[in-house]
């Protein structure tokens, strides 16, 4: 953002009314557009926040520029920035590997992919989408912002990144629509294989490097139609673009593993969890074709680990305009420790945590974060250990050792109402003969 300088009764670095007020009121606009892709790859990082003020320098401005600073940097507690982390890290580097060199090669039948695997709040998304927009970011400038790929006389978008989602009752058409939505809606009145053969025709068009399809888990692999996305997918891959998906935990869904169709019960039968495993035995035809990784949380049992959740901390204390705040606010005394106990390493849960103190901080006029103003804000992570779901700690998986037996529940009686009894049946309930001559 460019600060606006020489305006009286105005800190400098602090935007003008209309622009706090365009940036408020402006609707943010989806990625799962060229619109909304191209918005947020030009304003990512761009929300910078205010200069820092204290109790005594914000009394001196005017009461209607104290109520600007407050709501710019309300603006920005709750936007803070993608930081670098070790998991970050990790992911950052697979994808520009991956990226960079599928868009450089040549005559290849497919392209290796990436699949980037996480629970709740781990920043998958966030992470995928940053790294995407800075490979665009350099392609457009290596190549002038031209399609070198364009046919001569068409003006058609260059886009090397595409985004989208995965429909939540996916098939291969809703697929292939939201593909080609990205490019302007439309009503696509087309055969699957019209369908298909648009999506490669718009990406060779566009120009396009990435495809990133999110949410993947929303396919399970025991319906038919998501078998048939899953292939087509596949078939994607051959459509010189880079695919990265994104889910939460992909290898529990099923992608990683063929499911059979089995003609007896007449279902999809998925083989045993153990095979969903990265690095197992039983390696399927897509699993040689992505590479899977997994995005962690943040760990302390290290003192390097403990190092990198400060150094995270510091980051965001740095981004906080709190009038109070002081130095180490987030860094120093047991802070790390609580704020570790609280969201367990969850970079989602800590950043949702810290962004609502530094409003609860605002609104008590308190101005500053701690332990006991934290105390009172709930999150997610605060649900008793034994009602924990997924997305705070990832269960563990079966891995085929012997478990505890559960204990087989008490049959019912049978209802003996209409048994035959014989022909001694109409004598009193509970009265025996009295000889066995009697029995007959």
């Amino acid at each position: 953002m460019i600060p606006d300088e020489g305006a009286a009764g105005r800190p400098e670095g602090l935007p003008s009314r209309a622009r706090i007020a365009a940036l408020v009121l402006t609707a943010s606009q989806h990625r799962d557009s060229y619109d909304g892709w191209q918005h947020y790859r030009n304003n990512r990082g761009l929300l910078l926040p205010p200069p820092r003020l204290t109790v005594r320098q914000w009394r001196m401005l005017p009461e209607d520029r104290q109520m600007d600073y407050d709501l710019y940097r309300q603006l920005t507690n709750v936007n803070l920035p993608v930081q670098e982390t070790p998991m970050l890290e990790k992911i950052t580097r697979l994808l520009n590997r991956r990226l960079q060199g599928n868009a450089l090669r040549r005559d290849s039948p497919t392209m290796p992919g990436v699949m980037v695997s996480g629970w709740g709040n781990y920043g998958k998304t966030a992470t995928v989408c940053s790294v995407a927009a800075a490979f665009e970011d350099m392609w457009l400038d290596l190549h002038h912002h031209l399609n070198p790929t364009a046919i001569e006389g068409t003006v058609d978008l260059h886009t090397p990144v595409v985004y989208v989602q995965t429909p939540v009752t996916a098939t291969p058409k809703s697929l292939c629509e939201s593909i080609l939505n990205f490019f302007g809606p439309e009503r696509w009145k087309m055969t699957l294989p019209q369908l298909i053969r648009q999506v490669a025709d718009s990406l060779r068009d566009h120009g396009v490097k990435a495809l990133i399809i999110d949410d993947i888990n929303r396919l399970r692999m025991h319906r038919a139609d998501d078998q048939d996305v899953l292939d087509l997918i596949r078939a994607l891959m051959s459509f010189n673009v880079t695919l990265v998906l994104t889910g939460v935990n992909i290898p529990g869904t099923g992608l990683l593993r063929e499911a059979t169709f089995n003609r007896k019960s007449r279902q999809w039968m998925l083989p045993p969890l153990e095979s969903a495993r990265v690095h197992g035995l039983e390696v399927t035809q897509i699993e040689r074709r992505f590479e899977l990784v997994e995005l962690d949380s943040f760990h302390n049992t290290t003192p390097t680990e403990m190092k990198a959740f400060t150094d995270h901390l510091h980051g965001v204390e740095a981004h906080l305009r709190l009038l109070k705040a002081k130095e180490g606010m987030l860094t120093t005394g047991s802070m790390p420790e609580y704020l570790m106990r609280r969201t367990d390493g969850v970079i989602g849960l800590l950043g949702r945590l810290l962004e609502e103190g530094a409003q609860e901080a605002m609104i008590t006029g308190k101005e500053m974060i701690d332990e006991a103003l934290l105390d009172g804000i709930v999150i997610g992570r605060d649900t008793p250990a034994d009602e924990a779901g997924p997305g705070l700690k990832p269960p563990r998986t079966n891995t085929g050792r012997a478990t505890e037996k559960p204990k087989r529940k008490s049959r019912k009686p049978r209802n003996t109402v209409f048994d035959d009894k014989g022909p001694h049946s109409g004598k009193a309930a509970g009265e025996r003969p009295e000889s066995l001559e009697e029995t007959g």
